[in-house]
């Protein structure tokens, strides 16, 4: 379940709170109509450090950030104050870039290069409060049948990025 901009409807704020802090147990069915408390048994108050998320990303869509409701925004500023107040990194990995930019759907090297996704880019940067060094633009798979380099380039370079930004927050957790 997503978030929609609705106030009860899709994952509650709360939840997607306690589940990055690893209050949420497994088995714990999310509900758009109630978030978890500390009083329900699906709690957990004292998570272990397994149970913990040590990086948020967020997947957003290059060619429907312009259209994002504000009610939506919102929440996701609510859950990005939450998580950055206890220091977890949070990175933007931003979809569909060929779909928001033709000269980008032509020659994907030009990503870097294209004056739409960079307005794309510094939109997304705007409305949730990050920098634009935690925003990855990446192209999905979706009409192709073998796998390109080209793409694979920018989804590894996304992941290589969330890997190193939770194994930061890993170290700074256990030196502490």
């Amino acid at each position: 379940m997503g978030l929609e901009a609705q106030v009860m409807a899709g994952s509650q704020t709360d939840d997607i709170i306690h589940a990055v802090f690893g209050h949420v147990k497994d088995g714990y069915t999310f509900n758009e109509k109630k978030a978890l408390t500390h009083k329900d048994q699906h709690y957990t108050s004292d998570p272990k450090l397994s149970d913990q998320a040590f990086c948020l990303v967020y997947v957003i869509a290059a060619d429907l950030i312009q259209y994002t409701d504000d009610k939506l925004i919102d929440k996701l500023k609510i859950i990005r104050q939450a998580i950055s107040d206890e220091g977890i990194p949070q990175v933007i990995v931003m979809t569909k870039v060929d779909e928001a930019c033709p000269l980008v759907n032509e020659d994907l090297r030009k990503i870097y290069t294209s004056k739409k996704i960079k307005e794309k880019m510094d939109l997304c940067s705007a409305k949730i409060g990050l920098p634009l060094s935690n925003i990855f633009p990446v192209k999905n798979y979706n009409k192709e049948i073998d796998t390109k380099g080209d793409i694979d380039v920018l989804i590894l370079k996304a992941l290589e990025q969330i890997v190193q930004n939770a194994d930061d927050r890993l170290e700074d957790i256990q030196s502490s």
